[in-house]
Order: C-alpha cells, then structure tokens, then sequence
C-alpha cells in the first residue's frame, strides 16, 4: 500500500492539532481543558430530547413507588450539599432489571430498579447516582459529541486525501478510523469515567453518605462477573483500577464526610 504524500499527511495530521487548539472550556469541577463546541441549552436540549426518548421506550414508575421515592431523596440531598448547578433536574426510576444508571446533560437522571440488586444501601446508591450527575455537571455528554464532531471532520479530510476509492486507500481510511477510536475515544472515555468517580466519591461524602461504600459498591460490581474486553479497549476503567483510584482518593473523601457530620 502506497504511502500517502506529505501534503496528505499534514491534512490528516491537522485532526490532532485542531483537538490540541480547541480545547476551549475547562471542567467546572477539576479544571481540566475540554473541547466543547455546543452550547449549554444545546446540550440540555439533546438531554432532554433523549430523556423523552427514554421514557418512551421503558416503563416509568410512579411517582409514589418507594425506590422512585427513595432515589429522588438521594439526589436531592446530593444536589443540596454540593450546591450543583441549577438545572431542570428530573430524576425517575425505570422498571429495568440491568444494574444501572445514567445523567444526561442538563440534569435528567434515571436509575434502573436492577440497581437495587447491587446496590444495596443508600450511600452505594449515592455512589452510582453521584458518579452520574458528575458527567453531567463536567459536560462529559457534550464534550463527546464535540469529540465525535471534530473526528468525523477529520476523518472527511483523510479520506479526501487519500483518495478512499481504490482498495488500499480505503483500508488506509479503516486504519484511520481504528486509530481514531482506539486513540482518542477510548482513552477520553475512561478520562470520564475515572473523572466521574472522583467527583462523584466527594459529592457523596459532602451529603454525609460514608464514601468507604463506593469500594464495596465496585467490589460487589466486579463479584457479578462477566467477561470482559481488556482496559485499553473499554471504556470504562477496570474495577480494579477503578478501586485502586478510589482508595487514594479517601483520605480526602473522609475528611469530607467527617466535616458533613459523619464517623470514621
């Protein structure tokens, strides 16, 4: 396969540099640059949008339902102690038996019954339900929409390029593509998610939720099983590494929960 001229390689070359130079937003909570190209409405708006989507496709319980009660109070008290974002916050629990949560931007939040299972206390339910209303608040859902914007640019630009309709140009796009995912989507992703729990473990200590119960929350995920794809390939950070993270992480966590009232 031929390779492409050095002209080509600095159009394709140019998906790096515009990422490095349109980092132009910084996390509200651990000040780490982020590339951010859509608004904060347009964000709540796409939320809110896939929120309604949400709701359509499964079964909402009602407002009465105790676990609906239950995770509501939870996020409350997470959104008071933390004086978060004054967002059109909707939380709701969906009759789903997979362990789950999810924050969309702008503050919609839904917790899957099937959480209860693994999360069996309060505060480990404060621990999920933290983590996820941390990607909302860091704007983690725009910042991978910017992502994927800027990369399907330059992914438009490669292929030009390139020229992708012979057989080996077109491979040569392939190979951009799994560069793109495994370089740069990936990795931001796990940044995220290590992000989330971070923050996550401190909003929960700061509403006086023992932080020690995010370790046993991750223990008992990783008790579930399953096989799983290497690190570098996920995601999502290993339970184990997950834990290890948190580990270094409480001894500021428990000064937090000790200064919101708590023991230990």
């Amino acid at each position: 396969m031929a390779l492409p001229s050095p002209p080509r390689l600095s159009r394709i070359a140019s998906l790096g540099a515009v990422l490095a130079l349109c980092a132009c937003a910084a996390n509200p909570v651990t000040g780490r640059q982020q590339l951010i190209l859509v608004s904060g409405a347009q964000g709540a708006e796409m939320g809110a949008q896939a929120y309604r989507d949400i709701k359509k496709e499964k079964p909402v319980l009602p407002a009465g339902n105790a676990y609906t009660q239950r995770i509501r109070a939870i996020t409350e008290r997470l959104i008071k102690a933390n004086d978060l974002p004054a967002y059109d916050w909707e939380v709701n629990a969906f009759a789903d038996d997979t362990a789950n949560a999810f924050a969309l931007p702008g503050g919609k939040v839904g917790v899957n019954t099937g959480l209860a299972k693994v999360a069996r206390s309060d505060a480990q339910l404060a621990a999920v339900i933290g983590h996820e209303i941390a990607h909302a608040v860091s704007r983690h859902g725009e910042e991978r929409v910017s992502q994927q914007m800027v990369i399907g640019t330059g992914l438009q630009l490669g292929s030009a390029a390139l020229g992708a309709g012979a057989g080996g140009n077109a491979q040569a796009v392939a190979l951009m593509e799994q560069a793109a995912t495994l370089g740069i989507v990936l990795p931001y992703s796990r940044t995220h998610e290590s992000e989330a729990d971070e923050i996550g473990l401190f909003y929960m200590a700061r509403a006086g939720y023992d932080p020690r119960e995010a370790i046993t929350l991750w223990q008992s995920m990783a008790a579930q099983g399953g096989e799983r794809p290497p690190e570098f390939l996920s995601t999502h950070p290993s339970e184990g590494s997950r834990i290890e993270n948190l580990q270094r992480l409480m001894p500021r966590a428990l000064d937090l929960y000790r200064k919101a009232g708590g023991e230990g």
